[in-house]
């Protein structure tokens, strides 16, 4: 009985980490639509009352680490094709690939 239940225990893990694992995706392909978003901003352009919510999606993209950007990027067939100055983590200048 006991193999039994440690069999079932692994089927659920493998199912759950299944539906993470789409989920990520998911998440990716949301990262990176954000990012070319942004990086094709023209703030000139940009509605004022829009400032903060455009600001804030900045902020959240730059907080997350190149490697995940790498994958969103990749997850929608973008690509950084410049980036900032100084080694920054900022997003560049983004075309779909």
């Amino acid at each position: 009985m006991p193999h039994v239940m440690k069999d079932q225990e692994i089927t659920m893990l493998r199912a759950e980490l299944e539906i993470l694992m789409r989920e990520r995706q998911t998440l990716l392909k949301i990262a990176g639509a954000a990012a070319v978003f942004v990086a094709e901003l023209d703030p000139d352009q940009l509605p004022e009352d829009t400032y903060d919510a455009a600001d804030i999606l900045s902020e959240y993209l730059n907080e997350v680490s190149e490697e995940t950007l790498h994958d969103a990027l990749e997850a929608v067939k973008a690509e950084i094709v410049q980036e900032r100055p100084h080694g920054a983590a900022h997003v560049g200048a983004i075309h779909a690939a």
